[in-house]
Parts: C-alpha cells; structure tokens; sequence
C-alpha cells in the first residue's frame, strides 16, 4: 500500500440506539461524538439507524411471503390459464 493515501483504521463504536445495542470495531468511519466503551477508553461513535440486534431477519420476527397465494390471487383477478391469447 503507498503510504498516506488511505484513511485512519481505528477503533470506531457503532451504536444502534432503538435496540439499546452498541459494539467496538475497526472502521474507516470518522465522527465528531465519542463515547467512553466499557474499557473506560474514548472512542468515536457512529450512531445507526438498524444493526443485527433490531433487524427483523437476525431477531426472528421476519414475516415470510406467500408467493403461492399472491400468484392464485393474480390468477383469479387477470384470469390465469389464458395462456396462447
């Protein structure tokens, strides 16, 4: 790598306020808030909107799709089986 083009790598929290979740990483990411981590040392924090802790897939409340139903219920309102027209 050439030696001063590439942004800081440092620890960096990202914190995840509506599931009250947060954690330390490496990142590029800058931020002009800190929060002292549980270490007791400083770090930037970047708050987020979503993380594994709220998004419905790693949480387990994701609804599953009915496609069969949707495609029956298409068929019956565009007239399905009128195929060769």
């Amino acid at each position: 790598m050439k030696p001063g083009i590439h942004p800081a790598y440092r620890p960096v929290v990202f914190r995840d306020r509506s599931a009250d979740f947060a954690f330390l990483t490496r990142s590029t990411a800058t931020s002009d808030k800190t929060v002292e981590w549980q270490d007791g040392n400083t770090y930037p924090v970047i708050d987020v909107e979503i993380s594994s802790a709220s998004h419905p897939f790693y949480t387990g409340t994701q609804r599953v799709m009915d496609t069969a139903g949707r495609v029956e219920r298409f068929e019956r309102r565009y007239g399905g089986g009128r195929r060769g027209r």
